[in-house]
């Protein structure tokens, strides 16, 4: 396999993945901000990326921790039960880039803030597909592993 990097900023890397007798493959890793006016630059640099790489028509895979639920779901706490403007920014930026989360086994949530007598559960970590990977790669299955414990980490 051949690894071509093609774009790349703060929080994100865009790769070229050329196996031999096939079309190449792309991926975009993402390791977004803990602010979100960082995040909201990241949502923009992502839009422009279809675009300047004519991605709308190649099999495209975006993975990474993207630092933001989409869905009140993805929060572990009862209070989170309303959709906020930063979930609907994340939300439009997927559906303007046409990608949606490849199907995957695995635990819902996958972070926590690892403490016991306030135990908080979200879904940050996303593995996104366009439709062309898809045509590509029908059978492709992300697969999460549970968030470890800092307990675990040490022992």
């Amino acid at each position: 396999m051949q690894l071509s990097v093609i774009n790349q900023t703060s929080q994100s890397m865009t790769c070229a993945l050329s196996l031999p007798n096939s079309q190449p493959l792309y991926y975009t890793a993402v390791y977004a901000s803990n602010l979100s006016s960082d995040r909201t630059e990241l949502w923009a640099d992502l839009l422009n990326l279809p675009s300047t790489l004519d991605l709308d028509s190649k099999p495209w895979l975006i993975g990474g921790d993207f630092n933001q639920i989409i869905l009140p779901s993805e929060h572990s706490g009862p209070d989170v039960n309303t959709t906020d403007n930063l979930m609907y920014q994340l939300q439009d930026c997927f559906l303007q880039l046409g990608v949606f989360d490849l199907r995957y086994l695995g635990p819902q949530h996958s972070w926590t803030n690892n403490q016991p007598s306030n135990p908080i559960a979200k879904k940050l970590d996303r593995l996104l597909v366009n439709s062309s990977l898809i045509a590509t790669l029908p059978q492709t299955l992300a697969t999460y592993l549970p968030p470890q414990s800092q307990t675990t980490l040490l022992a």
